[in-house]
């Protein structure tokens, strides 16, 4: 039988738990990959890849996205007060991947895209895609919040797998 690993903080010094254990630890929980997804100013489609994303509530219908506060695309969907969320299928790593690298180096020249009922980017393929008014953002630690209202959403016809995300490597549900 292995043993568990434990890691505590539990003292004074909030510092002994380190960012490596956290993301250790947390990649224990499986989550879905999606791409965020807004317009700059002049119009131009930006996208990140995001796992940190929840239905918060189902009236009225809000969801949220954790976005690092050093994300190019959270400065411009704060600028442009609307986000896309586009749940990736289990044959969109490749999309995983591109929209990992910072705002300004994911071209979106070779990107299979359309706009959504909003104007705003959407991923072909996606499993889902949902479509937000940006309702406000909270500041909590290096990320902010970002809670959308739902506006439109998407669900593919097909039955599409996810794409999962489970101890820092991609999963599928028939693994």
């Amino acid at each position: 039988m292995s043993e568990n690993l434990h890691w505590s903080s539990r003292t004074q010094d909030e510092s002994l738990l380190t960012s490596e254990q956290i993301r250790h630890a947390l990649g224990h929980f499986a989550s879905g990959v999606t791409i965020v997804t807004s317009l700059s100013p002049e119009g131009e489609p930006v996208g990140t890849t995001a796992s940190a994303v929840s239905s918060l509530s189902l009236d009225p219908p809000l969801l949220l996205v954790c976005l690092a506060r050093t994300s190019a695309t959270l400065a411009v969907l704060r600028a442009h007060r609307a986000f896309a969320v586009s749940v990736l299928a289990a044959d969109q790593r490749d999309l995983s991947a591109h929209f990992a690298r910072s705002a300004n180096a994911a071209s979106w020249s070779a990107i299979s895209s359309r706009a959504g009922a909003s104007g705003l980017p959407l991923l072909d393929g996606a499993v889902a895609t949902l479509e937000c008014e940006l309702e406000r953002c909270i500041g909590a630690g290096d990320h902010e919040i970002v809670v959308g209202r739902l506006r439109d959403l998407e669900v593919a016809a097909s039955d599409l797998e996810p794409l999962l995300h489970f101890r820092g490597a991609y999963a599928s549900l028939s693994a």
